[in-house]
């Protein structure tokens, strides 16, 4: 894979590129504290199968560089931007995480660029009118404490190279209400897939319940595993989430 870096307002945005002739990329998009190298293995599989594959690391993540400010819908204007760049009239979006609410926003504000969409474990925004209690605005939660323990582990380099500065905007914003998400479901025409990471993982599953019944053409799977199903169930991951993306909710 091709490396570069684009610039985009203020923010250097680091991707891998595959290249290749496939009319309809894949962008993968990595989760809070990780970075692209994460989708290594994935991504490896999806070009032998003779897809292009784009990988990109989020502003204050991995080769990117750090941000003056972390909103959910600046993520969601790089990756718009990064297709903008890349000329992608057409993508499939395969998000984790963090990665995958950006990935969501992106099909919401441009539903005829988006054909297919896979949410790993993307924490499902509170509703009009949910609130958490004050000790749970304050900590993090153990699955959150127990990812991130794994993760530094696993890939330290994406641990350190992670800007701590926004653990606290973004966990905020996670836990306070988007009704303008939710009411925004309804436009997104790309085949969408949710996996879940069962009872381990972050995906509330009442939400889970109603964010389906939303969305025109969505399906939900459950491996359960925790809050990394690509990481951790690799092979089971790439089964369900490859046979998608191949052929869609309805085939």
């Amino acid at each position: 894979m091709t490396t570069a870096t684009a610039t985009f307002g203020d923010v250097d945005i680091h991707y891998r590129d595959s290249r290749g002739a496939d009319p309809v990329p894949v962008l993968l998009v990595h989760g809070m504290g990780s970075d692209g190298a994460t989708w290594d293995r994935f991504a490896g599989s999806l070009a032998g199968r003779g897809r292009r594959v784009i990988v990109a690391d989020l502003r204050g993540h991995g080769r990117s560089a750090h941000a003056p400010s972390y909103r959910f819908d600046e993520f969601g204007a790089d990756l718009l931007a990064l297709c903008d760049h890349l000329a992608l009239d057409r993508v499939d979006l395969v998000g984790h995480s963090l990665g995958g609410h950006a990935a969501s926003l992106v099909a919401q504000s441009q539903p005829d660029r988006v054909r297919r969409l896979v949410l790993e474990e993307a924490p499902l925004p509170l509703r009009a009118g949910e609130e958490l209690g004050t000790l749970a605005r304050r900590l993090p939660s153990p699955v959150e404490l127990w990812h991130a323990t794994t993760s530094l582990l696993r890939s330290p380099r994406a641990t350190f190279a992670f800007d701590r500065s926004m653990t606290r905007s973004l966990l905020e914003q996670f836990r306070t209400p988007q009704p303008d998400w939710w009411s925004a479901l309804p436009s997104m025409s790309a085949s969408t897939l949710m996996v879940s990471g069962g009872p381990r993982g972050m995906v509330d599953p009442a939400r889970l319940t109603a964010a389906m019944s939303g969305i025109p053409d969505g399906g939900a799977v459950t491996i359960e595993v925790g809050h990394s199903v690509h990481r951790d169930r690799p092979r089971e991951f790439e089964s369900v989430v490859s046979g998608f993306l191949d052929h869609g909710g309805r085939g």
